[in-house]
């Protein structure tokens, strides 16, 4: 289903994401250089993904999900957006962030229908987040207004 995300209101961009159904494998490598592997992973996995981690929406949401993560070892929590992991390891050093936090090289943002095909954030991935529980997308919120934060409530119940 195509999906049009604007950001403050403008429309930039459509998409056409994976919602439900098999979730796609992916391989990122994460901040320590390892790879992670989505069919590898055995605990729900509850995945943020964010444009930019350096502005101020992303950044919330990624520090909402590292002190979710902290609490709940029962999930594995990955966060992805395609800055490059210098810059992602320098943003976690200054915000105190310790939690998997992977550049995409673009494999997961095609594989889920997610980057961003104009506007100012062209080529980025679109703000979502995903559940996955066996191999199954159990939960998708694509936020149509990127200047908005995801329910973090409903992400956190259906990993239950």
């Amino acid at each position: 289903m195509v999906q049009e995300i604007t950001l403050h209101g403008e429309k930039v961009a459509k998409i056409n994401p994976v919602t439900t159904g098999k979730a796609p494998d992916f391989t990122l490598t994460d901040l320590n250089g390892n790879d992670i592997t989505l069919s590898l992973l055995t605990k729900p996995v509850l995945i943020s993904v964010f444009p930019d981690i350096n502005t101020r929406i992303c950044s919330l949401q990624t520090k909402h999900f590292n002190v979710e993560a902290a609490k709940h070892t029962e999930i594995d929590f990955l966060s992805i957006s395609n800055n490059t992991a210098q810059e992602q390891r320098n943003w976690c050093a200054a915000e105190g962030v310790d939690m998997t936090i992977l550049a995409d090289n673009g494999e997961f943002g095609r594989a889920y229908g997610l980057i961003l095909d104009g506007g100012p954030l062209e080529g980025r991935l679109a703000r979502s987040v995903f559940v996955v529980k066996d191999g199954e997308v159990i939960y998708s919120e694509i936020l149509e207004e990127l200047s908005e934060e995801p329910n973090y409530a409903a992400a956190l119940a259906a990993t239950k």
